[in-house]
Order: C-alpha cells, then structure tokens, then sequence
C-alpha cells in the first residue's frame, strides 16, 4: 500500500509585541521550566480568530505551530499583526481536517505552550474567580471571557475536574486566556486557606442562602466561589468560604447558566467595590 505524499507544514515566526507596544498582562511573567516528562508539555490548541490573534500578540505565548489561510493571513497584515512573510497559506479544509467537525474556526489554527501562572500563594488583589469542580469547556470558557471583561486578576481550578485551557474552552473564552491566570491547586479547600491568609474575603455563592449578594459587606480582596450546575459548591467549599450569598434575581426563574451568574456576581461585586473606592 503506497503511503501518501509527506505535505510540508506551514512554518511560523514567533509574533511580535501588540500594535502600539501593548503588553497583555501575562507578559510580564517568565515562562516556568517544564520536565520532559511533564504532561503539561502537551500542546495547546486553539483556533478561531479572538483567539489566536490575541495568543499572537501575547509576547508570553510561544506559538509552536501555525495554520491560516490567505483570508487570514491578509486580515492579520491588516491588524498590524507581524508573522513570517515565509508562511504559506493553506486551504480551511486542511484545517478544518485537524479539528472536531463543528469547530469554527475562521480560518486560523495554532499550537502552542500552556502559559505560565503565578501559584495561589502570590496573589493578593483584585477580585478572583474560584471554580468549583465546573466541568463543562464551553461554561468555564465563557467564564473567562467574562473575567477578562471585568479585570480579574485570576482564576482558580482544581487539578481534577476541571477542563483544560485548549480547544474547546480556548475558543469559547475569546482571547480571554491571554489576559486572565488560571491557576490550579490540587485541593480547593486548601487553596480557599491561602486566599484568606493572603486577606482575601472568600464569598460563595448559593441559591438557597438568605442574605443577597448586592447587601452582604465586600471588600477587596476578595474571593468569588462558583459552584456547577446542580451540584452547586460541594460541603468543604461552602464551610471554607467566610459566607454564602445568593444572587437575588427578580422574575420567575431564579437560578442562571453558571457563566451568566458569574458575570451577574462580578458587576454587582465591581461596583460596590468601585463604590467603597476612597
């Protein structure tokens, strides 16, 4: 049986700095070393245009390999977007060949590395999302978009249970994983304990609680627990948080799609923080 011809991959250069010298904030951190035989050493994969261009113009993303088409590569030049003038552009099918059958992605495909993340014990401000065993990319991906929109300076996963920064969850966070840290701990009720000794006030959040988020006394900073659907925050969780609170939702239905009531709790949090401000 003859094998089929070997098709060259499209080379890549490493991308430069955003238009107007703008450095995402993941910029700023060294990338960690990692083991040969680290599993985090898997490639990344992420398509679609937010999210490989901004992983283009995050200085902090190394980018192994790079597929686009001419539409892409043009609109790339467009937005000032500097890539090797070597690179060959390929056909959508050679792309879409590579990803799941519903994937949308516009054009652009890349591998990358993980990005580095500071350990739980170095943050000390802002508001922090924490990420209780939610399973589903497309929710968790939504979540960090969200995050990214209001600032948040991270957010927390559990080393199980969780899913992984790629694919999925890449595309569905819309370039928000150039912007917002995951951070992951092994134990969630021991990465809650570091947040307080670090003067986190640690909220979680639950439905069936009395006190309303938009009354209960926030400060900075502070920790924001979202629980999955269903399930909701497991006992430990709930019993680590310094309170429980519930979002107070005037219609019918008094329950939200987890990444909604995400972004629910971060503006209500974002401005009364912003209102405390001196």
């Amino acid at each position: 049986m003859r094998r089929p011809p070997h098709k060259p991959e499209p080379r890549f250069a490493r991308p430069l700095a955003a238009p107007g010298g703008r450095r995402p904030p993941h910029a700023a951190r060294r990338p960690e070393r990692r083991r040969a035989d680290d599993p985090s050493d898997a490639p990344v994969i992420l398509y679609g245009w937010h999210t490989v261009s901004a992983a283009l113009m995050n200085p902090a993303r190394r980018i192994r390999r790079l597929w686009a088409t001419e539409n892409a590569l043009r609109r790339l030049a467009e937005q000032g977007i500097a890539l090797n003038p070597a690179l060959e552009p390929v056909r959508p099918d050679a792309i879409a060949a590579r990803l799941a059958a519903d994937a949308v992605h516009q054009g652009l495909l890349a591998e990358a590395d993980p990005l580095p993340a500071p350990d739980i014990t170095e943050l000390d401000h802002g508001v922090v999302l924490v990420l209780d065993q939610i399973t589903d990319p497309h929710n968790v991906g939504a979540i960090v978009r969200t995050a990214a929109a209001f600032g948040v300076a991270a957010i927390v996963t559990t080393a199980r249970h969780s899913p992984e920064a790629t694919g999925v969850l890449a595309k569905s966070a819309s370039g928000g994983l150039e912007a917002v840290p995951l951070v992951t701990v092994t134990n969630l009720a021991r990465g809650l304990a570091a947040l307080k000794a670090s003067g986190f006030l640690v909220v979680g959040l639950a439905g069936e609680v009395a006190d309303d988020l938009a009354a209960v006394a926030l400060t900075s900073p502070l920790a924001l627990v979202l629980g999955a659907e269903g399930k909701g925050l497991r006992q430990l969780t709930r019993a680590t948080c310094d309170t429980l609170a519930r979002l107070d939702l005037p219609g019918a239905i008094k329950s939200l799609n987890v990444s909604n009531a995400a972004a629910v709790a971060l503006y209500i949090a974002s401005t009364r923080l912003s209102a405390a401000a001196p």
